[in-house]
């Protein structure tokens, strides 16, 4: 399953995928054909990427909801970046989106046009009824593309939490 945008194409990474992207990323860009220039796999978010490793590995059939999906732009096989959701829907309804650019491909509305595309995924399955994400209280960029996606602020604290 393949999710296809105007400019990028949003590709869920399996579970050798997944483990590939923490330990051989040259072999997972010659299987999918695409060049990895998004977020560096280091310190907290590849600390993010293996534990969603762990836990799509115990509950594969629900890949889908625990994997990243790459975010591929058609034109070249760049990969700018990736989003994903944090867990399967819980008891009321929301998952949660996550989402990140490499740095060079910020400003550009890839991670807007990524996020609308995901979240319309999203409500179209079983179970969803909200999508919520969480935000820095200084991450206006996060921020303002939510907001381009239709999501509202719902709750502050210590962070932003958004639904749509």
């Amino acid at each position: 399953m393949i999710i296809q945008t105007e400019r990028l194409k949003l590709i869920p990474l399996t579970l050798d995928q997944l483990k590939l992207w923490i330990e051989d990323i040259i072999s997972l860009e010659k299987e999918l054909d695409c060049s990895y220039k998004a977020e560096s796999m280091e310190g907290f978010f590849l600390e993010i990427v293996k534990g969603q490793y762990e836990i799509t590995r115990k509950d594969p059939k629900n890949y889908l909801w625990h994997s990243f999906f790459f975010l591929v732009r058609k034109e070249d096989r760049v990969v700018v970046g990736s989003a994903d959701f944090k867990d399967i829907p819980n008891e009321n309804g929301e998952v949660e989106i996550g989402y990140g650019l490499g740095k060079e491909f910020e400003h550009n509305g890839y991670m807007t046009e990524a996020v609308k595309a995901m979240c319309e995924w999203a409500s179209k399955q079983n179970g969803v009824k909200s999508v919520i994400a969480e935000t820095d209280l200084d991450g206006l960029t996060s921020q303002r593309i939510l907001e381009r996606c239709g999501f509202k602020q719902y709750k502050e604290g210590e962070t932003l939490w958004w639904r749509l």
